[in-house]
């Protein structure tokens, strides 16, 4: 699903005329499964609007998953090369494996293990100063300090992360990228939202704060940083497109996976009840992304209205992206192909109002290519693969040279 929110106020002729605009992009979280959507849906973009290198933009903001793929867009890397890594392709930069962020977090299970011994006297001690208790459920207070924060280690996140971006021409420092790039976590102890990057947060290397990020509260243990702990940066809000907005971009590309399935557009109502738990569940979350996503969008718009934004969504009847499990990565190489083909289409289906909201941007709509049958693994055999250090300088260089002619 394609959303466009004009600017209402657009810049002039003279602005225009004066500089190129600026241009952000926010991706949502939403676990592998987001990601492998969000690949498609960049790719896609990528080769449909003219006058854009999602490589090449000017603000960058990323929220869980998504701030891995920011993290590596911010670090020039193509929307080819992350999904040539994130499929396992032959040709891939880097081999990824998926079981190595889903290790048990024996570290954390071992801390909780040492509190035992303390937590048994504790409770003995009390049970002794108010026998009353013993069957009271406040007895079992103690106990919920033996229970671990998460259940797999996401030090695996922060240590292939620092990997990726430790190559010839990259850096996993915030202050000496090229761009601005913003990686949102939420403070546990104030529940207040925390951008890294920004001046002041911006000597923490960006494969931790893509690692505190992504810590999904259950899943993984909160990640210490300094002398405070964070967790993920969706609980507060999904997008974080206000970060970007405040950057001072004109246009804002939004990309966001999760949507709440309409399941009576498809006349079986009961579909959730009878799917259990885990779709009650998942739709659940899924309403609460999007009410907030609303809530956002009408707000940007009286807030920045001199910024105009797109926003890319899977349709509400998209089964696919619904019925699969959020953190399934075997079934990657459809998910991917399905993104990107939707996204083309609906691209496509609104050209008429597309091209006049891009042309104000100084950007245009490539009919051609979305015109012309086109796989996702097709695409990628586009764009050379580039291994060597001098390869990427190379790329690297005749990119930025490509967007100087174009400015």
């Amino acid at each position: 699903m394609l959303k466009l929110m004009a600017a209402s106020q657009p810049r002039s002729a003279k602005q225009r005329s004066q500089r190129p605009p600026t241009i952000g992009l926010a991706v949502a979280g939403g676990g592998p499964l987001g990601a492998i959507y969000e690949l498609g849906a960049l790719r896609a973009l990528d080769e449909a609007i003219d006058g854009l290198s999602m490589h090449e933009l000017d603000v960058y903001v990323g929220v869980s998953s998504g701030a891995f793929l920011t993290a590596s867009l911010a670090n020039r890397m193509t929307t080819a090369q992350l999904s040539r890594i994130f499929l396992n392709s032959p040709d891939a930069e880097f081999s990824f494996k998926p079981e190595q962020f889903l290790r048990p977090a024996f570290g954390e299970f071992l801390n909780r293990a040492k509190r035992i011994p303390s937590v048994v006297f504790d409770m003995l001690a009390e049970s002794i100063r108010h026998p009353q208790r013993i069957l009271q459920l406040e007895s079992m207070e103690g106990v919920s300090r033996l229970i671990p924060t998460g259940i797999f280690d996401n030090q695996g996140i922060e240590r292939f992360l620092a990997k990726v971006l430790s190559q010839h021409g990259r850096s996993n420092d915030f202050r000496q990228l090229d761009t601005r790039l913003r990686i949102v976590a939420v403070d546990l102890d104030t529940g207040q939202a925390v951008r890294f990057g920004e001046p002041g947060l911006d000597e923490v290397p960006i494969s931790m704060a893509v690692q505190a990020s992504a810590a999904l509260p259950g899943l993984y243990p909160p990640v210490a940083i300094g002398d405070r702990y964070f967790v993920d940066g969706a609980l507060r809000r999904t997008l974080h497109a206000s970060v970007a907005l405040r950057e001072g971009v004109d246009l804002l590309i939004g990309v966001n996976p999760l949507v709440p399935y309409d399941a009576e557009r498809q006349d079986e109502p009961s579909r959730m009840v009878r799917g259990g738990l885990p779709l009650v569940l998942s739709q659940t979350f899924r309403s609460l992304i999007q009410s907030r996503m609303q809530i956002g969008i009408t707000k940007y718009a009286a807030d920045f209205p001199h910024a105009g934004m797109m926003l890319i969504e899977p349709n509400r009847n998209d089964e696919r992206m619904f019925f699969t499990n959020v953190f399934s990565y075997s079934s990657r190489t459809e998910l991917v192909e399905h993104a990107y083909q939707t996204t083309r289409q609906e691209l496509l289906a609104r050209a008429d109002q597309l091209e006049p909201f891009l042309e104000a941007h100084g950007l245009g709509l490539n009919h051609d290519a979305l015109a012309r049958p086109q796989t996702f693994t097709g695409s990628l055999r586009d764009e050379p693969t580039q291994w060597s250090a001098v390869g990427r300088d190379l790329a690297r260089s005749l990119d930025q040279l490509d967007h100087l002619v174009r400015q």
